[in-house]
């Protein structure tokens, strides 16, 4: 009985209206009973676990970003958002939840320690997991640590500026990684000690960097230039680098090692794979992805030629200044002599896309279906599909793939711990060894040299140094569709990627491009370069991003109303 009830509990909690001042009173389902073991802490703190699902769905995670072209600009990139009276991120019941099971479960002291420990370690995690958005989404919060009720008066509080938000946030993830237990004590499928400290890279490299780069800036922190956190970055990603337990997937195959890393159905032996979401039919616990990566369908979305051009010849180089390019007129010629990651990440024909009998071989991507089966440019998402027949059965009963997804992995540990480090301006060739150029091994490709021995006159950004624009390359490359584009783009401010110009696709030559299907097209777009070219008519002088404005999003109006201490973003 105890169990239902704090499954009933948990359930009510999460789905209660997110209003910071329309609660369920928690103070009401503190019974005793509920505060007794370990097994009460697990049962409660899995009701946010839910939060790190959904990391599969390569297929359109970046389509808030340049990677992909949705069907429709991106209000974000478009600078087309308005003001919400309610909602729009800013609400407080998932960390007033979490705040309650902190406070509650020091009650615990049945059952082992290790166990006690950890799942408060898991606690901290998740308030530093739904601060971080907080931050990203609004910059200035304010902080909660404790449980607040109607009469509360921090209901009222002030936002705090974005750095002590995330000094709170770092302590709270130290306490976490001092408790949590180890990958090889725990396993890849909950919170560990490993997946932690690589979260908290990614925050300190986030802050280091919108710090530095947004310096001077409304959207900046006076008298900070980001080093304290880049700082942490570097050294919570060393002790990463460091660990010996935890290593790059890697079966000498460079043809095939990144693709089949992404279409595993079990990810749990895989040292790379920190946390991994399992998803598991029989408990409705899955995803549609599958039926979106086979390249049958295009759900509405596309690679974007910026993407597809930023990855380097098979022999380092950039396609601009490359002797082995062989150009973009259809989707084989565009992978020849690249780096073998594209080719692994992007349909391609010829390629098995499931391997029935007879096999179904993809040959030209969907530019006319409907809304939910097109591809907008003619490059369809690979990453993250496999050819396994069980997989792609479409029924509507059996709907769910089973492969793993991949919430951290080590490998944005080796990018953090380089762009960190690069930053500082304390980057070695050996810390490129130990980082960068262990991915670029896994795919065949030569080693980055800290001269990087080119000049790219096409890189996104000329005014850095070279080095930074290859560590920023290679972020792009190898975590393609895994949802890092927009916040790396807002970190580093660099709107101006994107800003005054439209997402093209791939090049549609009559009669070369796709042959197959060019009977059957009518009225796609084009550039005058013959690149498909949708947003033509939507938005004829590209994305309207307000730089004043938009790095962040806009607080609800009737939470300025209720919170007179709360003030406006800028330019909203």
């Amino acid at each position: 009985m105890k169990s239902l009830i704090i499954y009933i509990m948990a359930g009510v909690l999460l789905t209660s209206c997110h209003s910071v001042l329309d609660k369920t009173p928690l103070d009401e389902i503190t019974e005793k009973t509920f505060w007794t073991s370990p097994t009460d802490m697990e049962l409660y703190i899995n009701s946010f676990y839910p939060m790190l699902r959904g990391n599969v769905e390569y297929s359109n995670n970046d389509n808030n970003s340049d990677n992909m072209m949705p069907i429709s600009p991106d209000d974000l990139l478009n600078g087309s958002r308005s003001i919400p009276a309610t909602g729009g991120g800013w609400g407080w019941a998932d960390i007033r939840e979490v705040n309650y099971f902190l406070e509650n479960a020091q009650n615990v002291t049945e059952g082992n320690q290790a166990d006690i420990d950890h799942f408060m370690g898991e606690g901290l995690f998740f308030r530093a997991m739904l601060y971080f958005d907080k931050v990203k989404r609004f910059g200035n919060v304010p902080w909660y640590d404790e449980v607040l009720n109607i009469d509360s008066e921090g209901l009222y509080a002030p936002r705090e500026q974005r750095n002590v938000i995330v000094d709170n946030i770092v302590e709270d993830l130290d306490q976490a990684i001092s408790l949590l237990k180890s990958i090889d004590e725990i396993g890849a499928t909950r919170l560990n000690k490993e997946s932690a400290l690589l979260f908290k890279s990614r925050i300190c490299l986030y802050e280091g960097t919108w710090e530095k780069y947004h310096a001077g800036t409304v959207f900046g922190v006076e008298g900070s230039n980001g080093e304290k956190y880049l700082n942490l970055a570097a050294e919570a990603s060393e002790q990463l680098v460091s660990n010996e337990n935890v290593q790059l997937f890697s079966t000498g195959d460079p043809a095939n090692d990144y693709f089949n890393l992404f279409g595993m159905d079990d990810l749990s032996g895989i040292s790379e794979a920190l946390l991994i979401e399992t998803v598991d039919p029989s408990q409705d616990l899955g995803t549609w992805a599958w039926t979106y990566l086979n390249g049958l369908r295009g759900r509405g979305t596309g690679i974007t030629k910026s993407m597809v051009q930023t990855y380097l010849d098979i022999n380092g180089m950039p396609i601009s200044v490359s002797t082995v390019y062989e150009g973009d007129q259809t989707l084989s010629q565009v992978v020849e002599n690249r780096d073998p990651r594209l080719n692994q990440s992007m349909w391609t024909p010829g390629q098995v896309s499931i391997n029935s009998s007879p096999p179904v071989v993809f040959n030209t991507p969907p530019l006319e279906k409907g809304a939910t089966d097109m591809s907008t440019t003619g490059y369809m998402v690979r990453k993250g599909s496999t050819t396994d027949p069980n997989q792609n059965t479409g029924s509507s009963t059996d709907r769910y793939g089973e492969v793993d997804g991949m919430v951290f992995r080590y490998a944005e540990a080796l990018l953090n711990f380089a762009e960190a480090k690069a930053e500082l301006g304390t980057l070695t060739q050996e810390d490129l060894d130990r980082s960068i150029n262990l991915l670029r091994q896994r795919a065949g490709m030569p080693d980055l040299t800290l001269e990087v021995g080119f000049t790219d006159p096409d890189w996104d950004f000329p005014s850095l140094s070279p080095i930074i624009n290859e560590i920023r390359r290679e972020r792009r490359v190898e975590l393609a569709f895994e949802g890092f584009r927009l916040d790396d783009l807002m970190r580093w401010k660099a709107a101006h990627v994107f800003q005054g110009s439209r997402l093209k696709g791939a090049k549609f030559v009559e009669g070369v491009s796709f042959p197959e299907i060019e009977d059957q097209i009518s009225g796609i777009s084009v550039d005058a370069d013959n690149y498909i070219d949708r947003y033509q008519s939507v938005i004829p002088s590209g994305f309207s991003f307000d730089e004043n404005r938009d790095y962040l999003f806009p607080i609800p109006t009737n939470e300025l109303t209720l919170n007179s201490s709360l003030n406006q973003n800028p330019g909203w």
